[in-house]
C-alpha cells in the first residue's frame, strides 16, 4: 500500500510543527499495512501505537514505556496496562484484571509451554515497539483481519528477541459490545488464527477463554450479583460460537462470511 492507494491527504497541525495526521480511506485500511504505512512517516529509534479510544492514565505513559525498552536491549516491543472505565460492564472489567495484571514482567518464547497462547498476546491499544528489530523482522503482516500484534510478537519472540508488560504505563479503554458484535469480533480473530496456522496451530484458546468465564462468574456470586450470570454466559458464548465459525470459515458460505465478520473491508481487498 503506497500513499497514492491509501488516499492520504497529509496535514500539519497548526502550532504543532512535529505532528502530520494522514488519512486513509476506509476501503484502503488494513490492520497490518496501514500501520506498516504509519511507521514509514517516521524515522525514530521507537515508535508507540495506541488505537483513538485508549486514553492515558497519566502524563508518564511514555516515558515508563520507554523505561521498559531500554532495561534490556533484547526487548522488542512494550505494550502497556489497559484498565476499565466507569462505563465498563462488570465483564469487561474482570477481562480487563484477567489480562493485564498489576505486576509487570517479561516474556520469551520459551515461555511457550507455561503460557500458552498468552506468551503471543501484546497489544496495539498501546504498545512501544523498537525500530532497529521491527524493520529486521520486516513489519506486520501486510494483510490480515486481526491479530496483527500478535503475529508479530511470535515473528520477534521466535527470532529470539522479548515482549515486556509494563504495568505501570496504563490506559483507559472500554468496548461497549453487544453479544453480536462480540460474536462478529471473535470470529475475525477465528479467522486470522485459521489463516496463520504457523503461529496458532496446535495451540489451543478456548483454555484461556473458559479460565476467565469461570473465573468471572466466581467474581460475580462473590460480590452478590448471581442475576447477571446468565448475561455472562450469553455474551461469553457468542465470542465462543463468533470464534469456532471464524476458525471454521473456508468451510462457510462466502454470503455468511460477509455477514458475520466485522471487517467487511478485509473481504473486498482479499478479492482484488
Amino acid at each position: 500500500m503506497n500513499t497514492e492507494e491509501a488516499g492520504l491527504d497529509p496535514l500539519r497541525l497548526r502550532g504543532y510543527e512535529n505532528i502530520e495526521v494522514h488519512h486513509i480511506r476506509r476501503e484502503a485500511f488494513n490492520h497490518g499495512a496501514s500501520r506498516n504505512l504509519g511507521v514509514s512517516f517516521s524515522m525514530a529509534d521507537y515508535f508507540l501505537f495506541m488505537t483513538d479510544d485508549a486514553v492515558p492514565r497519566d502524563e508518564m505513559l511514555v516515558e515508563t514505556l520507554v523505561r521498559g525498552m531500554e532495561s534490556d536491549a533484547r526487548i522488542a516491543a512494550v505494550y502497556g496496562r489497559q484498565l476499565a472505565t466507569e462505563e465498563s460492564s462488570f465483564d469487561e472489567r474482570y477481562s480487563r484484571r484477567f489480562n493485564y495484571p498489576e505486576q509487570s514482567f517479561v516474556k520469551g518464547i520459551e515461555d511457550l509451554p507455561r503460557r500458552g497462547i498468552k506468551t503471543f498476546f501484546q497489544s496495539n491499544v498501546c504498545c512501544l515497539y523498537r525500530r532497529e528489530i521491527f524493520d529486521r523482522l520486516g513489519g506486520f503482516e501486510a494483510s490480515t483481519i486481526f491479530n496483527e500484534d500478535m503475529l508479530y510478537c511470535a515473528k520477534m519472540l521466535r527470532a529470539g528477541y522479548l515482549s515486556r508488560y509494563e504495568a505501570d504505563a496504563c490506559v483507559l479503554h472500554a468496548h461497549h459490545y453487544s453479544g453480536i458484535e462480540q460474536l462478529r469480533r471473535n470470529f475475525d480473530l477465528g479467522v486470522s488464527q485459521a489463516e496463520h496456522p504457523e503461529v496458532f496451530g496446535g495451540i489451543s484458546s478456548e483454555g484461556e477463554g473458559s479460565r476467565m468465564v469461570f473465573g468471572n462468574a466466581r467474581a460475580l456470586i462473590r460480590e452478590g450479583k448471581p442475576w447477571l450470570l446468565p448475561l455472562l454466559f450469553y455474551r461469553s458464548g457468542c465470542k465462543l460460537l463468533g470464534f469456532w465459525l471464524g476458525r471454521s470459515f473456508r468451510r462457510l458460505p462466502e454470503s455468511w462470511v460477509r455477514a458475520m465478520s466485522m471487517n467487511k473491508m478485509y473481504w473486498r481487498q482479499k478479492r482484488r
